[in-house]
C-alpha cells in the first residue's frame, strides 16, 4: 500500500489511481494539457476532459439530470463505475485537485504527516500564515511584531513545507481564503481546507470545502477523501442588487432563513437570473459565510462575472477554458434540489445579523426597534471591515464611496474604525488607488493582511472584559467572545459599506437608507447608495512577492522541532482501542446550550499553542456551560468531589487511566474546522461525545481521532442524564453501519437506565475507532 501511495504522488493528475490500487487511464484533450492550474504549478494542468470523462460514467448510471454541485462532485469520485451515490446517504470517495492549510491548523495536519512516513505531498498543497497576526498597533508594526513572536512557527512551517514540497505564502500574504480565490481556485475545482471558511472559492465556481487537518494529511499522502454524499439545497436568485442592498444580505437572509444547522449535510447551489448581478468577489462572500448555516460548501454557476475576475487576475487561460467546458460547469435544466429557496434580490433589504449568533437575522428598517426592544447597546464602539468575507477591490470601493461623503461634510467616524485588507494584492491596490488614505482620513487604521479580529486576534484596548458594548462587522461570525474574548460585547455582523456608515453615525440604529446625518455646517445630509467599481481600472498591484516555492527534491531539507519547545510538538500515536465495552465513564462535564469549537477550543491567545497539542489542551471546554452549575469551566471531580476546571479535572482522570465522556446539546461543535477540538478531548483521555446533533465538520474530525460521536436516538433523553451519573457504552464488538449503541445511565443513588443511541460511521470509519485513530489505520496500511 506504501508504494501505491507514493507511486500517487509522482502520478500525472490524467491517471486515476482507486483506493484498492487499480489504475484506468483516459486520452486527455490538448487544449486542457496546455492550461496550467496556477502560475505557480506550470507542470500541473487542468483537466477538464478527465472530468467530462468521469461524469459521462455517471450520467449513465444515474440516468437523470445533474446539478452544478453533482457534476463537480461526482467528476472527481475515485470509483465512478462502482460508487454508490445516494444524496444524504451513501458515502464518496473522491480525489481533491488540491490542498489548502492556513498556519494555525497546517502545524497539527503538517505533523500528522510527517508521522506518515511519506516523502512527499501526492497534490498540490499551500500552506497561509494568516492566523497568528494579532491586530494591535497597525499592520506594519502588527506584522513586525508576529514575525518575532512567532519566528518559530514560521521557520517549522516554512521549512516542513519545503521539504514536503508544499506552497509557502509568509506571513503578510493575505488570508487563505482571499489567496485561494486570487490564485488557485477555478471553475470546476475540487478543493479542501483546512479552516471553516474554504468555501469562499465556490465565487468561482469550485466546490471548496472545509476540513479537519487529518482529512487534509489523506489527500496529501495520495489515498482518496471521503464525503458524506451531500443533498443539495438550491436558492433561486431573481431580480437585481442595488442601492444599499449588498451579496452580504443574500446569504445574510439565507441564513436567516436556514439557522446555523439548516444546511448542515448539503451543498448550497445559487442559480436564477439573479445571479449576473452579482461580483465574483460577491459570489465569493455568498459562499464564505455559507459555513454559518453549517452547509458542506456553496457553490455558484460560471459566467461572465467569472471570467472577467479570472481575466483580471491574469488567468485568462482558465476562463477560455472554462468558456468550452460550460455545460459541466452549470445545473442541467430540471435539476432536481431537496429544497428551493427563492430570493427577489429587487425587495431584499440591507440586513445586519445578531447579536451572538449569525442567523439571528434583521433587515435595517427593523434593527433600531428590535434592539431597543432587547436592551441592546445603541452606541457603536467599533465598526470593523475587511477579512476573508468582505475584503475584495468592490467591497474596498463601496465603503470608501461612503467615506467620501462623510469627509465631504466634515465628518469622521464616530466609532473607532479598522480596516483588514484580505490579500498583499489588495492592500496594494487600495493604496495606489487612494482608497486606503480616505479610510484613513475618517479615522481608520489599516490593520495587517490577516485575520486579525475576526478570528480573536485583537488587543482591544477600549473595553474592559465583562463591559456591555456593540461593535459592528464585515466578518462572518459573531458568536459569545469570538472577536475580543468579551462575552458582553455584543457583535453584529453585515456588509463593509453599512457598518462604514453605521460607524460615521455611531449609532446601531442608524438606517442609512431612511435617516440623515449632520455634517460640521450642522446641516442635515442623507447618504447616497454606495458604489464601487468591481475590478480595478488601471489592474491589480500585486505588492510585495510573499510567496516561497517548494525546492524540486526535499532532500537535504531539515526540519527542527525542539524537545523543549512550547509551541511545537512532535506526535505520539493514540492507544489502539482494547476490544472492551467503556464501562463506568464519568462525565467530564454536561454543556448546555451552543457549544461551537470556539467553546472546545478557544481561539485568540491560544492560537500559539496549535502545533503543541498538550499545551493547547490546557483549552479544553474551558467556554461550556455546565449544566449543573450554570458556570463556565467549572466542573465537578467525581472521584475527589472537588470543583476545578475542565482541562484540570480531565488531565486528573487521565492519570488515573479513567476515560470520560462529554454530554453536549445540539449542533455540537459548529463553527470552525479546527481538529484542536477533536484532539484535545482524545489526548486528556476522552473516549465519546454524547450530542443531541453534531455539526458536520467536527463530528467527522472527532472520528479521524478515534472517539466515539454519538447522538441521542431520542433527543429528550439529554435530560435523563445527570452530570453526577456514570455511563457505559455497551456491545462496542458489535458496532456496524446502522447499528446503535446502547447506553446504560448509572444515577448517584444506584439506580440504572438504559437508553439507545446512534452513529453515523461507516465500515472504513470504524477501522479507524479500532486502530485509534485514523492516522494510525493509515500506518497499517502502510507497513
Amino acid at each position: 500500500m506504501a508504494q501505491v501511495l507514493r507511486a500517487a504522488a509522482q502520478k500525472s493528475i490524467r491517471t486515476l489511481v482507486r483506493a484498492n490500487g487499480e489504475k484506468w487511464m483516459h486520452t486527455t484533450s490538448p487544449a486542457a494539457a496546455q492550461v496550467a492550474l496556477s502560475r505557480f504549478e506550470q507542470d500541473k494542468y487542468l483537466d477538464y476532459d478527465k472530468q467530462e470523462h468521469i461524469l459521462k460514467i455517471v450520467r449513465d448510471r444515474l440516468g437523470r439530470p445533474l446539478t452544478l454541485s453533482e457534476k463537480v462532485l461526482y467528476s472527481h469520485l475515485d470509483d465512478p463505475k462502482n460508487e454508490v451515490i445516494e444524496r444524504g446517504n451513501s458515502y464518496l470517495k473522491l480525489r481533491p485537485d488540491r490542498v489548502a492549510m492556513q498556519d494555525a491548523t497546517a502545524q497539527m495536519a503538517l505533523l500528522q504527516f510527517i508521522s506518515s512516513g511519506l516523502a512527499r505531498v501526492a497534490v498540490p498543497s499551500t500552506v497561509h500564515c494568516d492566523h497568528l497576526i494579532e491586530a494591535q498597533i497597525s499592520g506594519e508594526q502588527d506584522l513586525k511584531r508576529a514575525k518575532d513572536i512567532n519566528a518559530e512557527v514560521y521557520d517549522f512551517l516554512a521549512t516542513v513545507s519545503a521539504k514536503y514540497g508544499v506552497g509557502f505564502w509568509k506571513p503578510g500574504s493575505g488570508i487563505i481564503h482571499q489567496i485561494i480565490l486570487e490564485n488557485y481556485a477555478y471553475p470546476g475545482v475540487l478543493l479542501i481546507g483546512t479552516d471553516s471558511h474554504t468555501p469562499n472559492g465556490g465565487g468561482l465556481g469550485g466546490l471548496c470545502i472545509g476540513v479537519g487537518g487529518a482529512d487534509a494529511v489523506d489527500v496529501m499522502a495520495g489515498m482518496p477523501w471521503e464525503l458524506k454524499c451531500p443533498n443539495v439545497i438550491g436558492v433561486k436568485l431573481t431580480g437585481k442588487l442595488s442601492g444599499w442592498t449588498s451579496p452580504k444580505d443574500i446569504i445574510l437572509k439565507v441564513a436567516g432563513i436556514l439557522t446555523v444547522k439548516g444546511g448542515t449535510g448539503a451543498i448550497v447551489e445559487y442559480f436564477g437570473p439573479g445571479v449576473d448581478s452579482i461580483s465574483c468577489t460577491g459570489m465569493g462572500t455568498i459562499c464564505n459565510m455559507g459555513a454559518e448555516i453549517g452547509a458542506t460548501t456553496s457553490v455558484f454557476p460560471f459566467n461572465h462575472r467569472m471570467q472577467d475576475y479570472l481575466k483580471a487576475t491574469n488567468r485568462g487561460d482558465i476562463a477560455d477554458l472554462a468558456n468550452s467546458y460550460k455545460n459541466l460547469l452549470s445545473a442541467d435544466p430540471k435539476a432536481q434540489y431537496d429544497q428551493v429557496i427563492e430570493i427577489d434580490l429587487d425587495k431584499l433589504e440591507p440586513h445586519v445579523n445578531g447579536p451572538f449568533t449569525p442567523d439571528l437575522a434583521h433587515p435595517i428598517s427593523k434593527l433600531g426597534e428590535t434592539a431597543k426592544k432587547h436592551d441592546w447597546p445603541m452606541d457603536i464602539r467599533v465598526g470593523l471591515i475587511g477579512s476573508c468575507t468582505n475584503s475584495s477591490y468592490e467591497d474596498m470601493g463601496r465603503s470608501v464611496s461612503v467615506a467620501k461623503q462623510a469627509l465631504e461634510h466634515g465628518l469622521k467616524s464616530k466609532s473607532k474604525f479598522t480596516v483588514t485588507p484580505g490579500s498583499e494584492q489588495i492592500r496594494a491596490t487600495i493604496e495606489r488607488d487612494g482608497m486606503a488614505q480616505i479610510l484613513r482620513d475618517i479615522g481608520g487604521v489599516v490593520l495587517a493582511n490577516a485575520c486579525g479580529p475576526c478570528i480573536g486576534q485583537w488587543d482591544r484596548q477600549d473595553t474592559k472584559k465583562g463591559e456591555k458594548n456593540t461593535i459592528v462587522t464585515s466578518y462572518n461570525r459573531n458568536f459569545t467572545g469570538r472577536n475580543d474574548a468579551n462575552p458582553a460585547t455584543h457583535a453584529f455582523v453585515t456588509s463593509p459599506e453599512l457598518v462604514t456608515a453605521m460607524s460615521i453615525a455611531g449609532d446601531l440604529g442608524f438606517n442609512p437608507e431612511t435617516d440623515e446625518l449632520t455634517g460640521s455646517d450642522g446641516k442635515k445630509f442623507k447618504l447616497k447608495s454606495p458604489f464601487g467599481d468591481e475590478l480595478p481600472a488601471d489592474g491589480f498591484d500585486p505588492g510585495q512577492d510573499t510567496y516561497q516555492a517548494p525546492p524540486a527534491t526535499g532532500d537535504g531539507v531539515n526540519v527542527k522541532v525542539a524537545p523543549d519547545s512550547k509551541r511545537l510538538q512532535l506526535l505520539s500515536p493514540f492507544q489502539k482501542w482494547d476490544g472492551k465495552d467503556l464501562v463506568d465513564m464519568p462525565i467530564l462535564i454536561k454543556a448546555k446550550g451552543k457549544c461551537t469549537t470556539d467553546h472546545i477550543s478557544a481561539a485568540g491567545q491560544w492560537l500559539k499553542y496549535r502545533g503543541h497539542l498538550d499545551n493547547i489542551s490546557n483549552n479544553l471546554l474551558i467556554g461550556a456551560e455546565n449544566a449543573e452549575n450554570g458556570e463556565i469551566n467549572k466542573v465537578k471531580n467525581q472521584l475527589t468531589g472537588e470543583y476545578g476546571g475542565v482541562p484540570e479535572v480531565a488531565r486528573q482522570y487521565k492519570a488515573k487511566k479513567v476515560p470520560w465522556v462529554v454530554i453536549g446539546d445540539e449542533n455540537y461543535g459548529e463553527g470552525s474546522s479546527r481538529e484542536h477540538a477533536a484532539l484535545e478531548p482524545r489526548h486528556l483521555g476522552g473516549r465519546a461525545i454524547i450530542v443531541k446533533s453534531f455539526a458536520r465538520i467536527h463530528e467527522t474530525n472527532l472520528k479521524k481521532q478515534g472517539m466515539l460521536p454519538l447522538t441521542f436516538a431520542n433527543a429528550a433523553d439529554y435530560d435523563k442524564i445527570q452530570p453526577s451519573d456514570k455511563i457505559s457504552l455497551l456491545n462496542l464488538k458489535g458496532l456496524k453501519p446502522g447499528s446503535t449503541v446502547t447506553c446504560e445511565i448509572k444515577h448517584q443513588d444506584g439506580k440504572t437506565e438504559k437508553i439507545e443511541l446512534k452513529h453515523t460511521f461507516n465500515e472504513g470509519q470504524l477501522e479507524w475507532f479500532k486502530a485509534g485513530s485514523a492516522l494510525n489505520r493509515m500506518k497499517e496500511l502502510n507497513k
